[in-house]
């Protein structure tokens, strides 16, 4: 078990869901707490909304990556590759996802839930994912000369 898998176990166990999970990893890395943007990122838990679409890994990710290469306030512009960034991030996990488990949304990775329920994530099936999706916005993030412990704030 990776360092990565056993930061994000807990907090799972915790009740977070992927998108939070990754937002509260970006915070951690930064050295901050920011409840408002872990509440923020619990609307997209469970494939937006509680629907079972686009995955939280996918959509938490691409927030995560955000805090780092765009904009937050009028004075500020993106990072120059922000675009690139986010479109690699996306392109890595639709293929990621899709060799797994035939498709990137939250209901392709988990299969059928309860009648009339959005599927519920599983450690077992998003733990390792929802780590390989960490190392890759860290890796994003480097390559594009950014650290992952370096907020916009900063």
């Amino acid at each position: 078990m990776n360092d990565t898998l056993m930061d994000i176990l807990p907090l799972s166990a915790r009740g977070y869901c992927c998108s939070q999970i990754l937002g509260l990893l970006a915070l951690a890395a930064q050295g901050r707490e920011d409840a408002a943007l872990v509440r923020a990122l619990g609307g997209l838990c469970h494939g937006v909304g509680e629907s079972g679409g686009a995955c939280g890994i996918l959509t938490g990710g691409a927030c995560v990556l955000s805090l780092y290469v765009g904009r937050g306030a009028d004075a500020e512009t993106p990072h120059e590759r922000a675009t690139l960034v986010l479109s690699s991030f996306a392109d890595w996990f639709t293929e990621r996802a899709t060799g797994l488990y035939g498709g990137s949304t939250c209901a392709a990775i988990l299969g059928d839930g309860a009648p009339g329920q959005p599927p519920r994530p599983d450690m077992t099936r998003c733990g390792n994912l929802l780590a390989e999706a960490w190392a890759m916005i860290v890796s994003l993030l480097a390559e594009n000369g950014l650290d992952v412990s370096v907020g916009r704030d900063d």
